[in-house]
């Protein structure tokens, strides 16, 4: 086992499988502290089992939420704060594909609720104790899928026209959008916020899809990036000494890497802050563990 993150704390979700799993056992391997997030008690229970033996290190906790859900992200990171004293890496890394649409207990289309205002409200949330642990690093797993598509802010929860893919890839532009508004607040707090995508990779996020969309992501599989690739440019932007002081960036290999024109759009970014901040009931700057009340759609 290394040490090169001995003395870390690093939180990251979507960490019970595939790129997620594999992150975490990178920065394990490294001599982190690694709090994983998962939806199943005993499939969390036993990840965290299996990164303590694979990677040597006792020094992984797992917290429990389903982070489609307002509620249940704030108590996330109520927990995060009573339970941990510092946190030095946040990797935004949880996701799906949803083929068909689905509301939240919050009234919001489930794959926007999930892939990002989840990364919104638990980065912003947890802001002070990264500040507090600076220099700390943000870090969101997006995806090439946010090529070609842009966001309709008359039609966000894809109510007139859903598709599985395209409103998963509005939901990836969604968090580079949110990447680069947000390095921009952070600069000189101490604290970088990155972005990246991870490949093709076969994991478990076609796990909620049905019908025709599961049996042609089976029969491509073979083919796609394995897991252990897939987190290699997580554990790049987490744990290397080059990513140091780097901000407002989008990799690709562990390389930046230009995102979609699409992307740089500054008034697309702002715009979709301040319509994240009131779907989230946020203010910026965020008050000190404590969410603004209400939500708005």
């Amino acid at each position: 086992m290394s040490n090169a993150l001995q003395g870390k704390t690093c939180l990251i979700t979507g960490a019970t499988f595939g790129i997620g799993r594999e992150t975490a056992l990178g920065l394990a391997r490294q001599g982190a502290r690694v709090v994983i997030v998962g939806r199943d008690a005993g499939r969390t229970a036993e990840t965290a089992r299996w990164l303590r033996q694979e990677a040597g290190n006792d020094q992984i906790d797992f917290l429990l939420a389903d982070l489609s859900s307002q509620a249940e992200v704030r108590r996330l990171a109520d927990e995060f704060r009573r339970t941990q004293d510092r946190l030095d890496i946040l990797i935004n890394n949880a996701g799906a594909i949803f083929t068909k649409r689905e509301t939240t207990v919050d009234g919001f289309e489930r794959t926007w609720a999930l892939n990002h205002l989840a990364y919104v409200l638990l980065t912003l949330e947890l802001l002070d104790s990264l500040k507090a642990s600076a220099p700390a690093r943000v870090i969101n797993v997006a995806s090439k899928a946010h090529v070609g598509v842009a966001l309709d802010f008359d039609d966000l929860q894809s109510a007139r026209n859903y598709s599985g893919f395209k409103t998963y890839g509005r939901s990836k532009l969604a968090n580079i959008l949110f990447t680069y508004a947000l390095a921009r607040r952070l600069e000189n707090a101490g604290v970088s916020a990155n972005c990246l995508h991870p490949g093709v990779v076969a994991t478990g996020i076609a796990r909620d899809m049905n019908g025709l969309f599961k049996l042609v992501f089976a029969a491509v599989t073979p083919w796609l990036t394995t897991p252990e690739q897939g987190a290699a440019t997580s554990i790049f932007l987490a744990a290397s000494a080059e990513a140091a002081g780097v901000n407002g960036k989008y990799f690709d290999k562990c390389k930046p890497a230009r995102s979609s024109d699409a992307s740089y759009d500054e008034a697309v970014q702002e715009r979709l802050w301040d319509v994240s901040l009131q779907q989230t009931g946020m203010t910026w700057p965020p008050s000190p563990g404590v969410s603004a009340a209400g939500a708005g759609r």
